[in-house]
C-alpha cells in the first residue's frame, strides 16, 4: 500500500498548525497596536510623474465618484481620503498644481496625483523645474495637515534616458523618484513617510 498519502497528510497538519499559531499571535497583540498596523497599510497618498501623455480632466471627478458618499457614514479611511481629495482639487483649481499635468483618483488603498514629467523635470533631467518645485510644496502641506505615507512614483522614457546621463529609463526613473523625496525630507518630512519607487516607462 502506497504511504504517499502520509506526506499530503503531513502537509495539511503542518498548514493548520500554522494557521492556528497564526491566530492566536493575533489574538495576543494588543489593540493599540493592530490599530497602527491598520493605519500604516490603510492610508497612503501617491505622487506619481506620468510620461508626457495627456492626463484627462475626467480623473478630477473620478476621484470622489470612487468614494461611494451615498453610503453614511463614511469610515475613517474614506473621510480622509475625501479632505486629501478636496485639498489636491482646491490647489490644482488655483494653479498650485499645473491643472493641464495633472490628476486625480483614489481607490481602496489611497490618494493617487498624477503629475506629468515635463511639469516636473527638465528633459533627460532629475532637476525639479519651478513648476514641479510648486507641485512638491503643495504636496508638503498635505503631508503636514495629514499623517499619511506617500509613494513617490518616478517614471522616464526611452527618449529621455538616451539624451541623459542615465543607463534606462529605470535608472532615470529611479533617481527622479530620490530627487523628490529628498526634496521633501529637506523641508522637514519624516523619511519613514516616504518611499520612492521607479517605474520606467511602465
Amino acid at each position: 500500500m502506497s504511504s504517499a498519502w502520509k506526506v499530503a497528510y503531513a502537509d495539511f497538519v503542518t498548514a493548520l498548525m500554522a494557521f492556528f499559531l497564526l491566530m492566536w499571535v493575533l489574538n495576543m497583540v494588543p489593540p493599540e497596536t493592530k490599530q497602527g498596523l491598520a493605519e500604516y497599510f490603510a492610508e497612503e497618498a501617491t505622487l506619481q510623474t506620468s510620461s508626457t501623455s495627456p492626463i484627462s480632466n475626467n480623473s478630477l471627478v473620478n476621484a470622489t465618484d470612487r468614494l461611494d458618499l451615498r453610503n453614511t457614514p463614511l469610515t475613517e479611511l474614506q473621510k480622509s481620503q475625501l479632505a486629501i481629495i478636496q485639498k489636491l482639487q482646491s490647489m490644482i483649481m488655483a494653479d498650485a498644481v499645473p491643472r493641464s499635468a495633472s490628476g486625480i483618483s483614489s481607490d481602496d488603498i489611497g490618494v493617487q496625483l498624477r503629475v506629468n514629467s515635463d511639469a516636473m523635470f527638465d528633459p533627460g533631467s532629475t532637476d525639479l523645474t519651478d513648476s514641479g518645485r510648486k507641485v512638491l510644496d503643495s504636496v508638503l502641506d498635505v503631508l503636514r495637515e495629514y499623517n499619511v505615507y506617500l509613494v513617490v512614483r518616478g517614471h522616464a522614457d526611452a527618449v529621455e534616458s538616451a539624451h541623459s546621463a542615465y543607463a534606462s529609463p529605470w535608472d532615470l526613473s529611479a533617481a527622479r523618484a530620490a530627487a523628490t523625496v529628498r526634496y521633501l525630507t529637506e523641508r522637514g518630512i519624516t523619511p519613514t513617510r516616504l518611499r520612492a519607487v521607479a517605474y520606467a516607462d511602465t
